[in-house]
């Protein structure tokens, strides 16, 4: 009778209050009060353990390494968790995929560049492609010219369009290319767009559905949910490309919306630098783009590779050009230890434009070391950029930097997003990578280096310009207030994750 009573009383019961009381007599039970709390230490120890394991197993940047750690020990039930989220850094069966891609064609490759020698084979020797000439190169100074490049490469295209950026504007910039490249799928044209999807999170889907229902391919890079592999969340495709029949290219740091491109002038819009090129190294620059794609269509290389002509590109100009890709698709780290060389081995100077500034320790010490000995080491970086934490981050590396010498400059005409170098007057190099560790250390990036000096002569007359809309960065010792001091120290500690 008394179990019937029971029965009768928890059927009453609504079912909230049935989990209710489910839920007490759990936490309420011997067994779970003495040995569950004991148990989850335990296996949170394990996991911390096999984290701060595999965090030291891996090659690092040292401050990368630091903040893991602090991460893992001090908040293991956060820090693990998102250490094997974000944590990843190389992706090792596409890296050995990957060392066996780079294209070289004997006619074209350049055996000593007209300059940096030496840099041409520290960035070869580390996975990236060997420089070529017989290039054309135009440089794109303005979102005005971007867009026009952009737009009649699209509408000019005679059997496929191929294109990768890490963000696509939700504007009319956005929805005038999806419509410009619905239409040319519609009439034949061979249309693929590969997507970041996290920089892309709200454009990859029914946004892009026009050129999909017109035959053309949308992709997404290293989708944000679900995961695919362990860092994937992290792991950004960052870089810029457009490719024309196998013929014609666009590189550079603008991605397709309208602070960075567009039809017709915008009074906030952002300055950047890229460039049209034609000639053999098109053919390395598509190569990278067909790797990509193989990886987040899940299409086989081999047959895509097919697609492209047995002939490579025919000479179009003078200019000697190295394409440089770089991220967790290469085993080595091709655009870091690439600057290093260029900058180690500068002899003149060393003008580094870049919207945000957060380097290594090497980097740090090799530019400081160059302006002792009295090289011309000058920084651009805007005056107040669009991340704040970026800025807050950069405040000590600058002030070191101009303790040493170097001359930073901050641009007082907006938002400067050119990623830019440029060596002697002699040697240039611009892509999509900032100088901060998420691009020298994480991001997919890809970046152009120029060996010829008619392409130095441009590049450096854009800087000069750039240099017109810059004051010096103030001189004054004054130690920062307390709660800015924490603030950068706070930015500092959190820059390798950024």
């Amino acid at each position: 009778m008394p179990l019937l009573a029971i029965r009768v009383r928890l059927t009453s019961l609504d079912p909230m209050e049935k989990l209710r009381q489910a839920w007490d007599s759990f936490w309420e039970h011997p067994l779970t009060n003495g040995l569950l709390p004991h148990f989850l230490t335990v296996v949170g120890f394990l996991l911390a353990f096999f984290a701060i394991a595999r965090l030291m197993s891996q090659r690092k940047q040292p401050g990368n390494t630091f903040a893991w750690l602090l991460a893992i020990a001090f908040i293991p039930y956060v820090g693990v968790p998102l250490y094997l989220l974000l944590g990843g850094r190389k992706l090792r069966k596409l890296a050995e995929s990957k060392s066996r891609l780079q294209p070289v064609s004997p006619e074209h490759v350049v055996d000593e560049p007209d300059s940096a020698a030496f840099a041409a084979r520290v960035f070869t020797g580390n996975g990236a492609c060997p420089p070529v000439g017989g290039n054309s190169v135009r440089f794109l100074t303005s979102g005005e010219e971007s867009f026009a490049a952009i737009e009649q490469g699209i509408l000019q295209a005679k059997e496929s369009i191929h294109i990768m950026t890490f963000i696509l504007g939700r504007d009319e910039v956005g929805k005038r290319l999806v419509a410009l490249l619905a239409q040319r799928a519609r009439e034949g044209i061979k249309v693929r767009l590969l997507l970041d999807a996290f920089g892309c999170f709200w454009t990859s889907g029914r946004f892009c559905d026009p050129i999909r229902q017109a035959g053309g391919e949308v992709v997404k890079f290293m989708p944000v949910l679900p995961f695919q592999t362990r860092g994937s969340a992290n792991l950004r495709n960052h870089r810029k490309l457009g490719i024309i029949d196998h013929r014609w290219a666009a590189i550079g740091g603008r991605n397709l919306a309208k602070e960075y491109m567009g039809p017709t002038p915008l009074k906030r819009r952002w300055r950047d630098l890229g460039a049209v090129l034609e000639g053999p190294a098109v053919r390395q620059a598509e190569t990278v783009f067909y790797a990509d794609w193989a990886y987040a269509s899940g299409q086989s290389l081999a047959r895509l590779q097919k697609e492209l002509p047995d002939e490579w590109p025919k000479p179009a100009g003078h200019s000697q050009l190295q394409v440089v890709a770089s991220g967790p698709d290469m085993s080595g780290d091709p655009l870091y230890e690439g600057i290093l060389s260029l900058v180690q081995q500068a002899e003149r100077s060393v003008w580094v434009v870049t919207p945000y500034f957060i380097p290594d320790e090497v980097l740090q010490r090799s530019l400081m070391v160059q302006a002792r000995a009295g090289i011309d080491v000058r920084i651009v970086v805007p005056a107040k950029s669009n991340h704040r934490l970026t800025d807050l981050a950069r405040r000590y590396h600058l002030r070191e930097l101009q303790s040493a010498g170097v001359k930073v400059l901050l641009y007082q005409g907006g938002m400067n997003h050119a990623k830019m170098m440029i060596i002697d007057g002699e040697t240039a190099l611009l892509g999509s990578a900032n100088m901060d560790l998420r691009s020298l250390f994480v991001n997919f990036e890809i970046g152009l280096v120029t060996y010829s000096k008619d392409e130095a002569q441009a590049v450096r007359a854009w800087v000069e310009d750039v240099f017109t809309s810059c004051k010096p960065m103030s001189e004054r010792r004054k130690r920062p207030g307390i709660f800015t001091a924490i603030g950068e120290e706070i930015a500092r500690l959190l820059a390798p994750l950024l």
